[in-house]
């Protein structure tokens, strides 16, 4: 019998810890993400190595971990999340608490130590700045019809091109020609400007612009390990050089904007922001004075090359997408030209006002955002004080990513989400459109929102149902279908290909070109 007493003694001391275990872990409350295993200096990154990109392996990773875990990069804590639930609490609900970001070596040589809209970080300055940019982008000249204007000048063009590489029989890499039309954009919108083909600032400006696309925010080890860019480092001394070339370029564009400056004119970006400079040196329309909010010749330059950067590859990138995923679903093609065909015509081109009776082409450029968004990871917010995420605690300082690919591939909120159906997003009748879940953030929200969605929205809407309208696009019958998979940086990009642009009955001929 004194075996039975012992074991049941032993059983009633093992019940009493463990019952006081739960309830001194009950008492603590809410407990931090699960966390990689991690080493001491490195952090979690040997156990982050995979041929995946980062976004497919983060997504692979909460099967293991939960929707939302925590890992270490080097000494920084880094919660990622997966689900639209934790996601919109970041971005919406405690959007202010997350609107910090963290400071990295190859962004602050991108930004001249955060004095962007992008990678700054959350202060006075920054809502002053993005509060003039918002400002400026929303009165631009007429108002929408003036930005209207230039996009379709810029897809005459495009059109043009297309045209006359069909007239010769040839393929194109569309790439550049994508490039130059949203810049053309986005120079008209910054600098009252514009590029013509083979323009030899402008083709600088495509070395520059890939060179950072190529470098800037991959977690890459010196933005991990700051020290090592004591070491000869050939990507961060790339990034450097096309800083370099950007910033001479915005600096002629902005002394050439003082010297011819006036008060009662305003032609672009640039004349918003120098008023906005101005006007605050002089204390007269602000209560707070440039130096306060830090307006200096770097803030300005660093806003402008912000919006000129992100506003040219972002859009660009969606845009190859969709060509990408039109070309391997011919049958999408065609339902969106018998659109047009029934909506438009062939008497004129398309406008911004026919959005609402074309929403076969809306459903699939939100299918493109959807499957393959142009940043899979928003930039990385940092909590700003103590705060928590759902039931988990979060350190102030603590870094956030929004795995966006995760919440665009959810299995749970989409029906087969890697299977391209532009379907998804119009209603039971076919003739409206409509957002089948909560898990779709294509530009982000909340305080860090994308600042050029609207821009953005009517450049992918113009440029695509202009060329949708003309021609039908397809590979060489010699080349093989394009690759779905992307190339992983600060966007997701589609791998280099050439288009065959067939034109359409009634538009045959070239367009004149514009410049």
């Amino acid at each position: 019998m004194t075996w039975v007493l012992c074991l049941f003694v032993f059983t009633v001391i093992i019940l009493t810890l463990f019952a006081l275990y739960l309830i001194l872990k009950s008492a603590q409350g809410p407990q931090e993400p699960p966390c990689l295993p991690t080493l001491p200096l490195i952090g979690s990154l040997l156990y982050l190595r995979s041929p995946h990109p980062p976004h497919v392996l983060f997504k692979e990773l909460q099967k293991k971990y939960g929707q939302t875990y925590s890992l270490m990069m080097g000494s920084h804590r880094v919660i990622i999340i997966n689900h639209h639930v934790h996601a919109k609490e970041v971005l919406l609900k405690k959007g202010k608490i997350f609107a910090g970001r963290p400071r990295t070596v190859t962004t602050d040589v991108l930004t001249r130590d955060g004095k962007d809209i992008a990678f700054g970080d959350y202060s006075a300055t920054w809502r002053f700045h993005r509060k003039i940019v918002h400002g400026a982008l929303s009165v631009f000249g007429e108002g929408l019809a003036s930005i209207e204007r230039i996009i379709q000048l810029e897809a005459q063009s495009l059109c043009s091109t297309l045209s006359e590489a069909a007239d010769g029989g040839l393929a194109l890499d569309l790439s550049p020609e994508l490039t130059r039309a949203v810049t053309n954009v986005i120079c008209c919108l910054c600098f009252n400007s514009s590029y013509c083909r083979g323009d030899p600032e402008f083709e600088a400006m495509l070395r520059y612009s890939q060179g950072i696309v190529d470098t800037v925010a991959k977690d890459s080890l010196v933005d991990i390990f700051p020290w090592l860019q004591i070491f000869p480092n050939a990507d961060l001394q790339l990034l450097k050089q096309c800083v370099d070339i950007r910033d001479k370029l915005l600096q002629k564009k902005y002394e050439e904007h003082k010297a011819d400056y006036s008060d009662h004119v305003q032609r672009d970006l640039m004349d918003a922001l120098l008023r906005a400079k101005r006007s605050a040196e002089n204390n007269n329309t602000t209560e707070i004075s440039a130096e306060s909010v830090g307006l200096s010749d770097d803030h300005l330059l660093m806003t402008v090359g912000d919006i000129f950067g992100a506003g040219v590859e972002t859009t660009t990138t969606v845009l190859k997408w969709a060509i990408t995923y039109l070309i391997h679903h011919p049958e999408v093609q065609r339902q969106i030209q018998d659109e047009l065909d029934s909506k438009v015509g062939v008497d004129r081109s398309p406008q911004l006002g026919d959005r609402g009776s074309l929403p076969y082409l809306e459903a699939t450029i939100r299918e493109v955002l959807r499957i393959r968004p142009v940043a899979p990871l928003l930039i990385p917010h940092v909590a700003l004080s103590n705060t928590s995420i759902g039931n988990f605690t979060v350190r102030k300082g603590s870094r956030v990513i929004i795995n966006l690919w995760s919440l665009h591939h959810d299995e749970k909120e989409w029906d087969n989400p890697e299977i391209f159906d532009p379907g998804r997003f119009l209603n039971n009748k076919g003739n409206g459109l409509t957002i089948p879940s909560s898990s779709y953030l294509p530009f982000g929200a909340g305080v860090r929102v994308c600042l050029g969605e609207a821009l953005a929205k009517m450049e992918l809407f113009l440029f695509l149902s202009w060329i949708l309208q003309r021609f039908t696009l397809s590979v060489p019958s010699s080349h093989p279908l394009p690759s779905l998979d992307g190339k992983f940086g600060v966007v997701l990009q589609p791998v280099k290909y050439i288009v065959k642009a067939t034109p359409r009955p009634g538009w045959e001929k070239p367009q004149p070109q514009a410049c």
